[in-house]
Parts: C-alpha cells; structure tokens; sequence
C-alpha cells in the first residue's frame, strides 16, 4: 500500500471519530453541549499532535523507539509545581485556581527548566545520552519532592493534586486553548525548516556530520522545540506519559518508511484517533468512571513491556 493511501485512511479515520464524537447522542441542547465537545476535540487535537511529533523526533535524536520526551522529566516538574502552588499557597490561591496564570507558569517553568538543562550540558556535554541520564535523575528528584509535599498537604486539598496528576479534556479552558495554539503554531513554523535533516539524522550522529549536518547545533534547537511543545500539552490538559511512546511505535509499523515528512502526520493522526477512541470509551463505556490518561497509560505500560521483551529476545 502506498504512503499516500495510508496516509488516507488515518485521515478518513480521524474524521469519523470525531463527527461521531461531536454529534453522536446530543440530546436536543445543542448550544450547551456541541461548544464544549467542540474545544475538548480542538484539545486533544492540539495535544495529541505536538505529543506524538515530538516524541518521533525525539526518538530519532536518541536513535531509540523506547525514549520518550517525557524522560527529562517534563513530568515530573509539572505535577511538583501544581503540589507546589497549592502546598505553600493553598488551593484558593491564584495561583492554584487561576486556569490562565496556572498555565503561563507551568509553560514559563517547564521551558525555563529544558533550556537550562540543554544550554549547560550542551555548553560542556554535546551528548544527547548524559543528558538523558540527567534528565532522569531531575525527574526522580522532582517526584521525590512532590510526594514530600503530598504527604503533608491537607487531604481535602491533596484531591485537587491528584486530580491534576492525570490528564483530563473534560474541562480545557478555551482562552489557554488559543493561547496553546498560538504558541504551537510559532514553534511549527520555526520547526519546518528542520524536517529536512531528520531523515539523515535518523542514520546516526557519525552519517549525518559526515553528510554535512551541524549535527549538535540542530540537536540543541530542536530539543528546545520538543520542549516547548510536551510543556504546552502537558499544562493544557497534564501528563500523558505513554502516549508518546504509543502512537510513535503504531506509526513506525503502520507506515513502515523512514520519511519523516509522513511519518510526522501520520503520527498525529494516529494520535487523534487514539485520543478520540480512548474518549470516546470513556465517555459511552466507562460513563466517565475513569480518565482517559488511565487507559492511554495501562495499553502504553503494557505496550512498552513488550518492546523492551521483543528487543531482549531479538538481542
């Protein structure tokens, strides 16, 4: 089957699901319930896109199919800070209950704490597998401290914690929903002129700077881009941590090319039709008992067994 054709039917897929999402089972108040199903679908739209990008190019700066974006511990910083705000300045606080400043300082922090890692350790460690390593040990850190905080908190507060612990496209704030956009929108433009060295890039450090490739400098630019985009996901609906790693994997099997102009938009289809499958068991099977991070994470943890059983075996 031709990329094109399979490009098609993710596409067609895609489009079903969510026309089935927007307007299967409305009762008759159309107003109310088709706004709010709209900017829920436009979330898991936005962030289902920049996760699954992401994390393809990620995967081929590491040369991995096991690493996720989510190892430097964008994470992690992320549930610390909302244990943070709320821990020393309460639930009420503006900084807890204000949707837009909440926002503005989880994408400030998360950015702030990618550059800063990047610019360091580039500046004296021009290899991507230290700064993973670091990025793990920030990100046991950061969950350290957040369950220190989350041991003493008040446990009526603890609940709004736990909740933000998950991510949830029940309630997306539309204003931040824009603002999102906005931001992605930027990164993308500024990230289109890199398509073109990720296929070379995928044969290894060594073939692409023998290529011609200023292989550590596109690194770097491009590690600040997959930065900004997991902290924009992440703070517009939380963290996601096998999606990634999920659809990623799909696509490489579905696609079966090492074209990254399609392998990027067919991971973010793959993405969206996760999302709005997942959603939408959530919403007609489970009657929102459950959340659809749950589930992403269970067949991702269960996917992510199998990959590393399959490489031990084929090792």
């Amino acid at each position: 089957m031709r990329l094109k054709s399979k490009l098609s039917i993710l596409l067609i897929l895609s489009l079903i699901l969510v026309v089935i999402y927007l307007f299967a089972g409305i009762p008759g108040n159309w107003e109310y319930i088709l706004p709010r199903r709209f900017s829920r679908v436009l979330a898991i739209i936005v962030t289902g896109s920049v996760i699954a990008i992401a994390t393809v190019v990620f995967q081929t700066i590491t040369n991995n199919r096991i690493l996720t974006p989510s190892v430097i511990g964008l994470d992690s910083l992320y549930v610390l800070l909302q244990t943070f705000f709320i821990f020393v300045f309460g639930s009420t606080s503006a900084f807890a209950a204000n949707p837009n400043l909440n926002f503005a300082l989880s994408v400030g922090a998360m950015v702030v704490f990618a550059f800063l890692l990047y610019h360091l350790l580039f500046k004296k460690q021009k290899n991507v597998y230290f700064l993973l390593l670091v990025g793990i040990v920030f990100g046991t850190f950061f969950g350290s401290l957040s369950s220190f905080m989350q041991v003493l908190i008040d446990p009526n507060e603890f609940m709004i914690v736990q909740n933000r612990m998950f991510a949830s496209f029940n309630n997306v704030n539309t204003d931040i929903l824009l603002v999102a956009i906005l931001l992605i929108i930027f990164t993308i433009i500024y990230f289109w002129k890199y398509i073109k060295f990720l296929d070379v890039m995928s044969l290894g450090k060594e073939h692409a700077i023998n290529l011609g490739i200023n292989y550590d400098e596109v690194v770097k630019r491009l590690l600040i881009v997959i930065a900004i985009w997991i902290s924009v996901a992440t703070a517009l609906v939380g963290p996601i941590m096998f999606l990634g790693l999920l659809v990623a994997n799909v696509t490489y099997e579905f696609m079966k090319t090492y074209r990254h102009s399609y392998l990027l938009i067919a991971s973010a289809l793959v993405s969206i039709v996760a999302l709005i499958g997942g959603q939408l068991v959530v919403d007609r099977i489970f009657s929102f008992e459950t959340t659809l991070s749950v589930i992403i994470n269970f067949i991702g943890g269960a996917y992510f067994l199998y990959l590393i059983l399959k490489e031990n075996k084929a090792w």
